[in-house]
C-alpha cells in the first residue's frame, strides 16, 4: 500500500489527476453527479453510528430496529456497483494479458493489480473476490468521501470568509494566471492556497478520531494505560483547542504560513510529526495516501477558485447575496464529521475564465 502510494508513484500519476481534476469541473458545468457519491456516504454515515444489538449481543438474531435493514439495504446497492467496476477491470486485464493494446486505460490502477494477484496461483497469500470487495469498499469511502467532505468544509469556509477567497484568488491569477488551469506542480508556487488545505485540515480532521492498541503498560501524566488497552485521540478537539491554536475556532489560514509571526504555527506538516495536527494519524499506522489527498486537494480548490464564483442558495432555492450569503458550519453524526447538510451553490464561470481554460 504504502508503494502504491508513496510520493514517486503519485507524482508517477500527476497528469492522470489534472485530467481528472479537469472532468470534475466540466461536470460542475453539466451538472453531472456521481452515482457512487451517495453510497460512499451512506456507508460511512453508518460507521459512525452505534446500534443498541451492539451492547445487548442476543439482539442480533432478532434483528432488532433498523440498522441491521440499513446495513443489508447499503451492501445491495453498493455491490452491484462493485461487481461492475471488478468485472470491467478483469476484461482489461486479460486483454492486456493477451498482449493487447487498451485505448484510453490506465496502467496500474490499484484494483488491476489486486486482480492479478489474485490469479497468481504462485502467490503464498491467496486473495479472495470477497476481500477484494472489500478493499474497493474501503478506497471508495475512506478514500473518496472523507476528501470530498474536505473540499466541501473548504470551500464553506472560503464562502464564509470572502476576505481569504479574494486572498487566494489573487495569489492563483499572480502566480499562474488567467491563460491555462492551474496544475498540480503549481502548488509548490501557491504557500496560501497550502495553508488554506492545513487549517481545513485542522478544523475539519476527515477522521475525528485516531485510534491506537497500546502494546505494552505504561504511565502518562498519572495515568497508567494497561497493555491492550484501546486509545482513542480526539484530533478535532485538537484541532480547537486555545492551548494549542491562536483563536482556534476563526477561519485563519496564515497561521499556517512558514513566515508566520508570534503566535502563529508556521511550519507544520500533516505527516504525523506535529501532534498538534494529525489528519491523517502519525507513525506505521497512519493513512498512506497523505501525499495523494493534499496535493489533490489543494489542485482542485485552486482550480475552482481560478474558474468559478459560487453563490449561495438558500433553502427554498433564492441566490443570497451580500451579508445573507453564508452558509451554515452545522456538522453531523459519522465517521467523517461530515456536514449536516449538503453545500449547496450555483457555480458562474469568472468572465469567460472557466470557459476559456477547459476548451
Amino acid at each position: 500500500m504504502n508503494d502504491l502510494l508513496n510520493a514517486t508513484t503519485v507524482n508517477k500519476l500527476r497528469p492522470l489527476r489534472t485530467q481528472q481534476i479537469r472532468n470534475t469541473i466540466s461536470m460542475m458545468m453539466l451538472g453531472e453527479v456521481e452515482e457512487i457519491r451517495d453510497i460512499a456516504r451512506e456507508v460511512l454515515k453508518i460507521f459512525g453510528e452505534y446500534s443498541l444489538t451492539d451492547f445487548i449481543w442476543p439482539l442480533k438474531k432478532l434483528k432488532v430496529g433498523k440498522y441491521e435493514k440499513r446495513i443489508d439495504d447499503i451492501f445491495n446497492k453498493f455491490d452491484p456497483v462493485i461487481e461492475r467496476v471488478i468485472k470491467k477491470r478483469r476484461e482489461i486485464v486479460k486483454r492486456r494479458k493477451n498482449g493487447e493494446v487498451v485505448e484510453g486505460e490506465v496502467s496500474g490502477v490499484f484494483l488491476d493489480t489486486l486482480l492479478e494477484f489474485a490469479e497468481d496461483e504462485t502467490m503464498e497469500i491467496k486473495i479472495t473476490k470477497e476481500q477484494i470487495k472489500g478493499l474497493v469498499v474501503d478506497f471508495f469511502s475512506a478514500g473518496t468521501d472523507s476528501r470530498a467532505v474536505a473540499i466541501e468544509w473548504a470551500l464553506a469556509e472560503l464562502i464564509n470568509n470572502p476576505r481569504v477567497l479574494q486572498k487566494v484568488r489573487d495569489e492563483v491569477y499572480n502566480v499562474v494566471g488567467k491563460d491555462r488551469l492551474v496544475d498540480e506542480a503549481d502548488t509548490q508556487n501557491l504557500p496560501y492556497i497550502r495553508s488554506i488545505v492545513k487549517e481545513t485540515f485542522c478544523m475539519h480532521p476527515p477522521l475525528p478520531v485516531v485510534k491506537r492498541k497500546c502494546v505494552e503498560e505504561c504511565e502518562i501524566n498519572g495515568y497508567v494505560i494497561p497493555e491492550g488497552a484501546l486509545i482513542l485521540f480526539n484530533v478535532w478537539a485538537v484541532g480547537r483547542d486555545p492551548k494549542y491554536w491562536d483563536r482556534p475556532l476563526e477561519f485563519r489560514s496564515e497561521r499556517f504560513l512558514e513566515s508566520g509571526g508570534e503566535g502563529e504555527a508556521g511550519p507544520i506538516d500533516l505527516r504525523g510529526q506535529h501532534f498538534q495536527l494529525l489528519p491523517f494519524g502519525s507513525g506505521r499506522r497512519m493513512c498512506p495516501g497523505v501525499n495523494l489527498a493534499t496535493s489533490r486537494m489543494a489542485t482542485l480548490l485552486a482550480s475552482l477558485i481560478q474558474c468559478f464564483d459560487l453563490q449561495v442558495v438558500s433553502s427554498d432555492g433564492q441566490i443570497l447575496k451580500g451579508k445573507d450569503a453564508k452558509v451554515s458550519m452545522e456538522e453531523r453524526a459519522g465517521l467523517t464529521v461530515p456536514r449536516a447538510h449538503n453545500l449547496v451553490c450555483v457555480p458562474l464561470a469568472r468572465a469567460r475564465v472557466a470557459a476559456k481554460l477547459l476548451s
